[in-house]
């Protein structure tokens, strides 16, 4: 699978998971999990909603940049590289220890309860390391 194919999967699960959380809050959708599932209670949803949309526009010209094969996120930055990368691994480092204390603070909820905000951060993480990833393996063809 080519780079910018994945990071529009990505980006394009992130809004599906925006989208089903929105429409749980808004328009009391019934077939999708109820909003104690979508939402961690972190961040208070009208705070939360701006945020996520703001992560889907960023995320959004790192694709559109990747897709016309120029632009500022096309561009080799070592330090950008190494900073992106540094905190994707560190972001997914924390999500996957935070899903693994909430299976064992709830084990009844084993595997898949409280999971949808914890594998979505999966998926952020995971759109930043690949970019990260581009960034150092450019650097080092130079």
């Amino acid at each position: 699978m080519s780079l910018v194919v994945l990071l529009w999967a990505l980006l394009a699960a992130f809004c599906l998971r925006v989208l089903g959380q929105a429409l749980v809050a808004f328009a009391q959708v019934t077939w999708l999990p109820p909003m104690e599932a979508w939402y961690s209670g972190l961040l208070p949803y009208q705070y939360l909603l701006p945020s996520q949309l703001f992560i889907i526009l960023l995320f959004s010209k790192v694709c559109v940049d990747f897709t016309r094969g120029h632009g500022f996120f096309m561009r080799p930055h070592a330090a950008f590289g190494r900073g992106v990368l540094t905190f994707g691994y560190l972001y997914l480092t924390a999500m996957v220890l935070r899903y693994v204390i909430r299976m064992s603070l709830y084990p009844e909820e084993r595997w898949f309860g409280g999971a949808i905000p914890i594998f979505f951060h999966w998926v952020l993480a995971a759109f930043i390391i690949a970019l990260g990833h581009y960034h150092r393996t450019r650097m080092s063809e130079r």
